[in-house]
């Protein structure tokens, strides 16, 4: 289970949380412009935007879990299980395998509006990366300075919409995340006034409850209308330290904690990473569940007209700074 989110000050910043059980072996990647970008069904790309995100490399060919490019179109998959539902190659259309459409999206598209129109014309295929790796049932949250939208793969065919929240999380469909929203309407960062009886002197007896009602469960509908409270009405500076901090803030409202979340026996979900990318820099930052410390990647510090992956192993362990 995952949760992503999108915030702009000064610059635009997209980032998620990846929770799972378990860890494939993640690593900041940057695919250079030049790095050649295979595909099952269609053209390869020898020529394309540089892309940074965290991936499991897979007989060289990186598999994005998030990802955005040189342009600052950004992209994320997240877990949509027993919803997901991927199609057969078709004639006439651009045949994308799931593992694909975050690079294939990123390599050539600058904006969402780009993206849109490669969208109309394309299949999102059922075919596997191999024989360990099953598709993974997903959508997708695409996302640049000026919008942002949600693209869901179901059996009755792609689903695009427009996120105005700029959250997304896992089950059920967008449509109806965005609808309970309406369930808490009434929620405010400031103190409640008495609306319940004029005839009852009530008061308010401890800060924040204004927000009494925000679920706080680690279910996927609980994290989307948390954080979507949570960054609707954060503030920050302006700076990047300002902003990336308060970014990571936001996600960490919905931070999964070992053992709250059990999916077998003794097996706990957890937040295995959390990122936080400036889309206009071209800044990779992540923490990882046992490493609190903000560590960075600047894709503008790789050759980007390189032609071999680079790869940066996720920094592990607490970073503890002592003072005396």
């Amino acid at each position: 289970m995952c949760t992503a989110a999108t915030y702009k000050t000064a610059d635009f910043y997209f980032g998620r949380t990846l929770d799972y059980e378990f860890s494939y072996g993640d690593e900041v990647t940057v695919t250079p412009r030049n790095y050649p970008l295979t595909f099952r069904h269609a053209s390869a790309v020898s020529t394309h935007y540089a892309i940074i995100g965290m991936a499991h490399v897979a007989g060289d060919y990186p598999l994005y879990y998030d990802a955005f490019n040189e342009k600052g179109l950004c992209m994320a998959g997240l877990n949509f299980v027993g919803n997901a539902s991927y199609q057969k190659p078709q004639e006439d259309h651009d045949n994308i395998a799931q593992f694909e459409f975050i690079p294939w999206i990123l390599s050539q598209c600058a904006s969402v509006k780009e993206a849109r129109i490669r969208l109309a014309q394309m299949v999102l295929t059922d075919t596997p990366f191999n024989e360990q790796f099953a598709p993974a049932q997903l959508h997708w949250i695409l996302a640049d300075k000026n919008e942002c939208i949600v693209i869901e793969p179901m059996a009755d065919g792609l689903h695009i919409y427009d996120n105005p929240v700029g959250v997304l999380t896992n089950n059920p469909p967008f449509p109806q995340q965005l609808f309970s929203l309406n369930n808490y309407m009434n929620l405010s960062p400031k103190q409640p006034q008495n609306t319940f009886s004029a005839d009852l002197p009530l008061t308010t007896y401890s800060r924040g409850m204004g927000a009494l009602g925000l679920p706080g469960d680690l279910s996927s509908a609980s994290r989307f209308a948390r954080v979507a409270f949570t960054k609707s009405n954060a503030r920050s500076g302006a700076s990047e330290l300002e902003s990336v901090s308060q970014f990571f803030h936001i996600l960490g409202s919905v931070d999964q904690q070992r053992g709250c979340c059990e999916v077998s026996d003794e097996k706990y979900e957890i937040t295995l990473y959390t990122s936080c990318c400036n889309a206009d820099k071209g800044i990779y930052y992540y923490t990882t569940y046992e490493n609190h410390q903000i560590t960075a990647v600047d894709m503008n510090r790789e050759n980007l007209d390189g032609e071999t992956l680079s790869r940066f192993p996720l920094v592990q362990g607490e970073q503890i700074r002592w003072e005396n």
